[in-house]
């Protein structure tokens, strides 16, 4: 489906270096950035408390968090969730358990289930006290329900995430090399892995916060880039077989121009999702 089409292919190539030299100085600061400042994981890698909370109306999340500021809680979280009625309220470790934890690794070289159930009654009660505190001091509360995430299992989580995201690089990069001849193969990793690069060099950069939900956004662009690139080197080898006479960049060209239309579609109608 197009809903419009160029007459003349656009001459990206003639900007070639220009674009090349821009994607290589973006994806050697995303490396550095990833390196040096690494990843602001969030509570599902690195452990902490889970307070979802009901209300009978749309919930203020600015008052929440005011609430929870002047209760003397930081480095929290307040989102909506499911509807504008249910909050969910998210708080690293805290220290005290952090300390126990590590205590108890150092003499046993594992957690055990005690310090497991003293980590999870300490979060469970900071969890209770914040039930508590908004009970009283904000309108329509309903319900709310404390779950603890153990950093045993916030670590797993990150290894097995990291995994995900690896095997799925690595089942691209066979599907490639098979689909097309090496030269394109190549061309096609190359321009896949810069993309999710980038984006994780973004979120080390600005020290967004790294969760389970960004890691699934992270596998669907790199889902789309296969995508878009396969569609592409398929017009370009189409071209190259159909077409006589013309040189490397303007099978690239005409390429890219020949599928523009579509890629405005596709991506736009993601951004439109994304931004409702």
């Amino acid at each position: 489906m197009e809903f419009f089409r160029f007459r003349k292919d656009i001459p990206f190539m003639r900007h070639a270096l220009i674009f090349n030299v821009i994607s290589l100085i973006t994806f050697l600061l995303a490396v550095f950035f990833i390196t040096t400042r690494g990843l602001h994981l969030s509570i599902e890698f690195t452990g902490g408390t889970l307070v979802e909370v009901a209300y009978k109306e749309t919930a203020d999340l600015e008052k929440i968090r005011d609430v929870l500021s002047k209760a003397g809680y930081t480095d929290y979280t307040v989102q909506n969730f499911g509807s504008s009625r249910d909050v969910l309220i998210r708080l690293p470790l805290t220290e005290d358990t952090k300390e126990a934890v590590a205590g108890v690794n150092a003499e046993n070289g594992t957690q055990s289930v005690s310090s497991g159930e003293d980590a999870q009654s300490a979060e469970n009660r900071i969890g209770q006290a914040i039930k508590q505190t908004l009970k009283a001091e904000t309108t329509g509360f309903v319900d709310s329900r404390v779950e603890f995430v153990g950093p045993q299992v916030g670590r797993e989580l990150a290894e097995n995430g990291a995994l995900a995201l690896l095997f799925v690089i690595i089942g691209i990069i066979i599907y490639l090399a098979f689909r097309f001849e090496w030269r394109f193969a190549v061309s096609a990793i190359i321009a896949n892995m810069h993309d999710v690069i980038i984006i994780i060099g973004f979120f080390a950069f600005f020290q967004w916060e790294f969760s389970l939900s960004v890691l699934a956004a992270v596998l669907a662009v790199l889902g789309y880039s296969v995508n878009e690139s396969v569609v592409v080197f398929d017009r370009v080898r189409e071209t190259f077989r159909k077409v006589r006479g013309l040189d490397t960049p303007q099978v690239l060209d005409h390429a890219i121009t020949s599928t523009i239309s579509r890629t405005i579609i596709t991506h736009g109608s993601t951004q439109m999702m994304v931004l409702s």
